[in-house]
Parts: structure tokens; C-alpha cells; sequence
């Protein structure tokens, strides 16, 4: 399949168009049952597009954000994606049981580096038809910080094959999260039908916007409010006249 081709991005111009590309994150391992229940109220105040919650927190998330609009999705093979296949699907199917809509799932990095092509494939074609089977989305994340430029266009080619929904810059536990260079190389070597996300370092308004001018459909976020609140203001100025 030949590579989406690189276009200039119309602007966004409403709210919701910046707010449906948030995945809200809340899956460092120090969160409260308490943050929690605040994070999903945040997810739902700005309707943002999905929560990403830990596997323990996806029933109580499911609960909370029943009939909102928003999403709730999970993790499998987190953070370092070294686990078996099958503890993989384990994980991932009892997810989706209970609710989770969303999987993001980090690549076997270990055999990626050492060039097991075949491995790799394998296991997403197996996450991908679990998910899919279940109505839901995978998305697969590379962990970029280690990777070189060829492993990266090779996993985007492998994540094509084996028919999975989004590409995954990182999962906030490495060395590094996502660069704007990093986006682009994805959004080049993937399918146009196959998403980008990028992960561990949108803060700002700013770099939110940047994120989807290099190709981005969704972004991880923890400064969800402050992001929106910005959008917000900066929907709300008059439009600057020559």
C-alpha cells in the first residue's frame, strides 16, 4: 500500500474539533481512586475524545462516563510491551469485556530491534482482530526512542499489513516522547486510513496545534484543561483584519 501523501492541513476552527483529538491520560501508576474519578469529570466537562485509564480503573471509568460521548480506553503490554502475545490478547479481551473501547498497545520493542519482522506482525494481527471483533480500535505504540528511522518506517509497514487503527509515538516511560520529525515520518510511511498519535510532551495550546499540522489525529494529554481553556480564549478573539 502506497504511503499517505503530505498535505498541508486546513486550520481548526471549533472546539470540538480540537477536543475530539484529546486522548486524556491517566495511567501513571501513582494516581488515586479519587484523581481518577476527577480525571474522567475533567474528560467529560470538556468532552474530550476518550480516557485512557489503567486495566484496574476501566470498570470504574465505564461507570462514570456511561451515555457522555466520551470514551474510555486502555493499555495492554504497558509500558515496555515485552510480555507475551497471549498475556497480550489475555489482557486486551478482558478489557474489552469490560467496556474499554480503545486499546493502546505497546509494540515487543526487543523484537522489533532485533529485526523479528514476522513476530511482530503476527502479534498485531492478533491484537488488531481481537479488538476489531469487539468493535474497537488498536492503537500501536512504537516507543520511538529507540528506534532508528528504519525500524520506525518498517514498523509503520508491519502496522499497515496487520490492519491496525493508529500509530503511537510513545508511551511517556521512555528516555524521549514524540518530535514533530517523528510525526512526520509516521504520517508519510503510514496508510492515510491508519491515524497518528503523539504521545508524552503536548502541554500547550501550541503544541497541539503543531502536532496536528505534522499529521496528528489524536495526542495524549494530562494538561487537558489548560489546553482547552486556551483553545477557548483563543476561539473567542475577533478575527484580525488587515
Amino acid at each position: 500500500m502506497e504511503p499517505a501523501i503530505a498535505e498541508a492541513r486546513p486550520p481548526l476552527t471549533t472546539y470540538e474539533a480540537l477536543a475530539k483529538m484529546i486522548d486524556h491520560s491517566l495511567v501513571r501508576p501513582e494516581l488515586t481512586d479519587d484523581q481518577v474519578v476527577e480525571g474522567c469529570a475533567l474528560a467529560k466537562r470538556y468532552q474530550v475524545a476518550t480516557v485512557s485509564v489503567r486495566p484496574c480503573d476501566v470498570d470504574q471509568a465505564v461507570r462514570l462516563l456511561d451515555g457522555s460521548g466520551v470514551i474510555v480506553g486502555s493499555i495492554s503490554g504497558f509500558p515496555h510491551g515485552s510480555t507475551t502475545t497471549a498475556a497480550k490478547l489475555y489482557e486486551t479481551r478482558d478489557l474489552l469485556r469490560r467496556g474499554a473501547k480503545e486499546i493502546d498497545m505497546v509494540i515487543n520493542i526487543g523484537k522489533l530491534i532485533s529485526r523479528q519482522f514476522q513476530y511482530v506482525e503476527m502479534e498485531l494481527m492478533q491484537m488488531a482482530q481481537a479488538c476489531h471483533e469487539n468493535g474497537a480500535l488498536l492503537k500501536v505504540i512504537f516507543e520511538n526512542a529507540y528506534l532508528t528511522d528504519e525500524l520506525k518506517i518498517i514498523a509503520c509497514r508491519i502496522s499497515a499489513r496487520a490492519d491496525v487503527d493508529f500509530l503511537k509515538t510513545s508511551s511517556a516511560f521512555a528516555p524521549t516522547g514524540y518530535t514533530l520529525e517523528d510525526l512526520r515520518l509516521m504520517r508519510k510511511h503510514a496508510p492515510a486510513r491508519i491515524g497518528i498519535k503523539a504521545a508524552s510532551g503536548v502541554r500547550t495550546l501550541q503544541a497541539a496545534l503543531e502536532v496536528y499540522e505534522a499529521g496528528c489525529s489524536r495526542f495524549g494529554a494530562t494538561r487537558t484543561a489548560e489546553i482547552l481553556d486556551a483553545w477557548k480564549a483563543h476561539l473567542s478573539q475577533p478575527p484580525q483584519t488587515a
